[in-house]
């Protein structure tokens, strides 16, 4: 099988596209026919041990897993003979995990792991792009207990993580402010957002409006100069660690002093999500928001464009097998 493969750490072109043995799927696997992967800030950091200390998980000198992609949707291939919750020809759609592998023309994973049977009214290409941002966006806002009324602002409203934020936060009955740049105030509007601030015009933590949460999906703002925005018992999120790990330090800090929280909950992907995803896409409460597409052999320009910053949604890798999607 093709797959892209990065044997060290660096930038984008460490990524080559080599040919490995088709893996076999064990007795409690199934074997995916891969029809389209994802690339995503998680894949750009791991791919250059950024922060540094995701070597202590990835590996201190070189990454012990070669193939990165963890959003994938496609075709089972062949099952072990233990699996009872799928069959040869299911089309299906989730995320790997920590076992990475998706850049490649097939995955083995087990029933247990992040896998459904994928929605009939989505493409390979939007299933694919669902799960990571879905389980980051749902991850944060579960720990808020968001009930109807509240107010939930969302800082990068137009990515990954933002768009699906946005979305899964009005299905729990928030008004939801979106904060995005000039291009993408149509895009944050048409997901649901009652309100759309443009940071490129102005800046949101000046905003005169209080809110139950505050959740940074881009990780470019901090506790502090969110503080003001926050009502009493208000809760900060930031999906990044912060300058010198403050996050997580805040998260420990506020949680016994002060009346407004920040949370840094890491994100478990399960089946059960992923499930949860189906059920929303099914009823037209949950879409996939796609920038652009390109093939696995283009792999390369995908990381570049993703580190640029700016991609709305999600960018999705096309897996094509004899010439044919």
């Amino acid at each position: 099988m093709k797959a892209v493969v990065h044997e060290r750490y660096g930038s984008p072109d460490v990524l080559e596209l080599k040919e490995l043995a088709k893996p076999i799927p064990k007795d409690n696997e199934v074997l995916i026919k891969i029809h389209a992967t994802t690339v995503n800030r998680t894949d750009c950091g791991l791919r250059k041990a950024d922060p540094f200390i995701a070597r202590f998980f990835t590996g201190p000198i070189k990454p012990k897993r070669t193939i990165l992609g963890t959003e994938f949707a496609g075709k089972i291939e062949a099952v072990g003979k233990d699996i009872r919750l799928f069959k040869k020809g299911d089309r299906v759609f989730g995320h790997s995990g920590d076992k990475f592998g998706a850049h490649a023309e097939y995955i083995c994973l087990t029933e247990e792991d992040p896998l459904a049977i994928k929605p009939d009214n989505m493409t390979y290409e939007e299933a694919a792009s669902i799960c990571d941002g879905a389980t980051l966006a749902l991850t944060y806002l579960s720990r808020a207990n968001i009930q109807s009324g509240q107010k939930v602002l969302i800082n990068g409203a137009s990515g990954s993580i933002g768009t699906a934020a946005v979305q899964l936060a009005r299905y729990y009955g928030a008004e939801v402010t979106g904060v995005c740049s000039t291009t993408n105030v149509e895009l944050v509007r048409s997901l649901g957002a009652d309100k759309v601030i443009d940071h490129t015009k102005e800046d949101f933590t000046r905003d005169d409006q209080t809110y139950d949460v505050v959740f940074d999906a881009v990780g470019k703002s901090s506790f502090l100069r969110c503080k003001n925005l926050l009502k009493q018992g208000g809760i900060y999120f930031s999906t990044e660690l912060g300058f010198l790990v403050q996050n997580p330090f805040l998260a420990l800090w506020t949680s016994k002093f002060g009346s407004k929280k920040v949370m840094f909950p890491f994100p478990k992907y399960t089946k059960q999500d992923v499930l949860f995803f189906k059920e929303l896409i099914e009823e037209g409460k949950l879409k996939a928001v796609i920038d652009r597409r390109y093939p696995l052999e283009q792999i390369v320009e995908a990381y570049r464009y993703v580190e640029k910053g700016h991609k709305k949604g999600d960018v999705v890798i096309t897996v094509r097998h004899n010439n044919k999607i």
